[in-house]
This record gives structure tokens, C-alpha cells and sequence, in this order.
């Protein structure tokens, strides 16, 4: 691993379950990740696989009950986010200030009924101590940063009269404002058009080259991992499956599910003949896994052997690559 004095954020070996009536739900189910300061990197898998529930446990935003962070650790610049209550001034002072979270929905973040610049500075007088107008001062100054025209109009603006990219824009302002040191954006540009989303991307891009930010994404988009990302985690049933370099996932992808989730995406030199390859069947029910490989039934690898037990991530590669599979090192390494 890299040294630990340029590590931002180190996971370790998180664990959050849901406790509901049909029995406990494991979303995060032994998770551990790292993120280096200015670095980008994507957490990715399909719908349901944990990957936000891990994010909102970092910022221990988890709805409590049902849900409850039963394990692990969260490191950030040397401190145990988890010895934290989760409404404490120390656990307030570090959301925004250190870490700013950007949801695929900015208007679920944004209050409909204030203007943007009484949104925009308040968060600049809790995190910077400021006056009302150095904060006003300030939001303005930050909307020009990422890019908004007319920032000072835009200030006097409800939610509601600007765009979905402009929104997405906004909460990025609020973390360029505080000074954020980690963004993690999670789908940030799901409900916008492609147009729009690269220029969100290139936006969230600027800021690791003009303040040294880490941005961590959490995206089921490979074509944005592909351009932005510098190392990525893939994940399913709760747990990371496989992780690495973007160029050693993408090139060299060793777990099935990887394999699957790249031979899903549509190929602009493919025949109009070709069709999609689908991964069969459905994800496990988080509340009742296997004691087994919990992508079992949908491998076209599986054998007997995958049911010894759960693999452990091992290093199947140089750069820190690493896959739990019991096949990595039989044919599912080699296949095509």
C-alpha cells in the first residue's frame, strides 16, 4: 500500500447491516478501500451492491434504526471517524469541511424554499466562522469557481429556476466553499445529459489539479471510470470483489462479475447484428447470502470448489491487484 502519510481516507474493514423484520441485511459486508490525497477513484457495481450504503456509512449517515455500522473502521487524516457519535460537533465539523458528499439528486440536498446564496452561505458561516456577508462574499466567489455565469444573480436564484447540471454545480460549490478535502460523488451525473455530465466530470477533474482535492466516485457509468479514474474498486453482494488499476480492471479483469460487467457495455465498432452480453440471473438477497461465493449462481465458471466457503482478496497481479475468486488462478484468469 502506499504511504500512509499520503493516504486521505483508509476503510477498513467496514461492515453496516440493516435489521428488518425478514432478518439482518449485510450492505456492507467486510469493506475496506483507501484514497491518496489529490487521487481519483470509483467504486463501481450494480444497483444494490452496497456501494452507497458504504459511502453514507463513511459519513455515518446511515438511518438509525434500521440500519447500524456493526464494524470496522474509518480513518481520515489519522482519526477514527466511527468513535464519533454520529450527531457530534467533531462528526458535523469533518462533513463539509472535510468530507462533502454530492448526490445523483441535487434537489434532495438542496431546501426548495431558500435561495441559493442563504443555502450556500450558511454552510460558509458554520464551517469558516465568518459574517453573513463575508459568507455571501464568499458563495459568490465560489459559484464563479465551478464555472456558473453571472454568479451574483445566480445567488438570488430558488433551486427550482436552475438546471440539473447547474444544481450539481452548486453542491460542488458548497465543498470548493469549505475547503473540502475529499467529494465523494455519488452518481453525479445520473440524471443528466451526456453533455452535461462531462462537463460536471471535467469540473469535479479541476479540482484535484487546483486544490489537490480526492474525489471518490461511486458510479455504475465504466465509460466515466474509464476517463477519470486511477484505481477502482468493484463491488457485489456487499463486499469488494475485485480491485486495481483502472488499466489492469479494464484490460485485464480476472473475477467473472468484472468480466461480465465490462461485456455488458455497448461497443460503438459493434455490428448492428451484435447483441449485449447479459449476466444471467439476479443479485443474492442481501438478508439471505450463502456461506459461499454469493455470485455462485450466476457464474459461468462455478464448480464445486466455489463452495468451500467465501474467497478472500488476494493479489492476482502487480499494481495492487486484487480479486476474490476461488478460480482466479485456473481458467477464469486465462478466459476470454
Amino acid at each position: 500500500m502506499e504511504d500512509n502519510r499520503n493516504i486521505l481516507l483508509e476503510v477498513k474493514h467496514l461492515k453496516t447491516s440493516f435489521f428488518t423484520q425478514a432478518g439482518e441485511v449485510k450492505a456492507v459486508d467486510d469493506v475496506s478501500y483507501y484514497i491518496k490525497k489529490g487521487e481519483i477513484i470509483a467504486v463501481v457495481g450494480e444497483s444494490g451492491c452496497g456501494k452507497s450504503v458504504t459511502q453514507m456509512s463513511v459519513m455515518q449517515l446511515v438511518q438509525s434504526p434500521p440500519g447500524k455500522i456493526v464494524g470496522g473502521e474509518v480513518i481520515f487524516e489519522g482519526q477514527n471517524l466511527l468513535e464519533y457519535d454520529r450527531n457530534s460537533p467533531e462528526m458535523r465539523a469533518v462533513r463539509g469541511a472535510g468530507i462533502a458528499m454530492i448526490f445523483q439528486e441535487p434537489m434532495t440536498s438542496l431546501n426548495p424554499v431558500f435561495k441559493i446564496g442563504t443555502q450556500l452561505s450558511e454552510v460558509i458561516m458554520i464551517h469558516k466562522k465568518v459574517d453573513k456577508k463575508t459568507a455571501w462574499e464568499e458563495g459568490i466567489k465560489a459559484l464563479e469557481a465551478v464555472g456558473i455565469p453571472d454568479a451574483k444573480s445566480r445567488m438570488e436564484n430558488y433551486p427550482f429556476q436552475m438546471s440539473g447540471g447547474m444544481r450539481q454545480r452548486v453542491l460542488i460549490a458548497i465543498a470548493v466553499a469549505c475547503g473540502s478535502k475529499l467529494i465523494i460523488a455519488d452518481e453525479p451525473t445520473t440524471a443528466l445529459d451526456v453533455t452535461t455530465q462531462a462537463q460536471v466530470m471535467e469540473l469535479l477533474q479541476s479540482l484535484v489539479k487546483t486544490y489537490g482535492t480526492s474525489i471518490l466516485m461511486v458510479t455504475h457509468n465504466l465509460g466515466l471510470v474509464t476517463r477519470y479514474a486511477e484505481r477502482v474498486y468493484v463491488m457485489y453482494a456487499g463486499k469488494v470483489i475485485e480491485s486495481g488499476t483502472t488499466e489492469d480492471i479494464l484490460m485485464h479483469p480476472v473475477h467473472p462479475y468484472t468480466k461480465g460487467l465490462l461485456n455488458s457495455v455497448p461497443k460503438l465498432d459493434a455490428s448492428d447484428e451484435e447483441r449485449l452480453v447479459a449476466i444471467k440471473g439476479q443479485p443474492p438477497r442481501l438478508s439471505e447470502l450463502p456461506s459461499y461465493c454469493a455470485f455462485y449462481p450466476r457464474c459461468p465458471y462455478a464448480c464445486e470448489e466455489c463452495k468451500q466457503g467465501y474467497p478472500i482478496l488476494e493479489e492476482v497481479g502487480p499494481n495492487e491487484h486484487f480479486c476474490a475468486c476461488w478460480m482466479k488462478n485456473k481458467e477464469v484468469a486465462h478466459a476470454e
